[in-house]
């Protein structure tokens, strides 16, 4: 299993094995659908809102989630030291139809930003770390 360490997510690890055990692919990639950072709204030719959400659900895509499962061929994707996982690795393992995704539908929210890890740091204070399964 790999892990970018950046992320928290109330995914069952367990689960995750066993969808990629499965698969019978080379790789497993944990995607989630982030909700939208803003609020959004749509207008109407006269610039008038006709409908507004707080904080959607996003465009509906897929990301990575940055959680994997990788079988020991996944080196032979990896050029050296110098290989990023995302480009070359995770591409041609797409390309080849070697890379599964994992759809999780629980809690996910990066750590990016200073801004991110307080509102972590606030919930896990209050007792409502949803990312807390223990």
């Amino acid at each position: 299993m790999v892990t970018y360490g950046d992320g928290l997510s109330d995914q069952n690890l367990s689960a995750l094995v066993d969808f990629h055990r499965k698969s019978g692919r080379i790789g497993t990639m944990t995607t989630v659908q982030p909700s939208g950072r803003f609020g959004s709204v749509d207008i109407d030719q006269k610039n008038g809102i006709t409908a507004f959400i707080e904080k959607p659900k996003g465009d509906g895509a897929w990301i990575n989630a940055g959680f994997f499962v990788f079988e020991p061929e996944i080196f032979d994707y990896i050029s050296g030291d110098e290989s990023v996982l995302e480009k070359h690795p995770l591409e041609q393992l797409a390309r080849d139809g070697q890379l599964s995704a994992f759809k999780h539908e629980g809690f996910w929210k990066p750590m990016d930003t200073l801004r991110e890890k307080n509102e972590f740091e606030e919930l896990w204070k209050s007792g409502d770390a949803p990312w807390k399964v223990w």
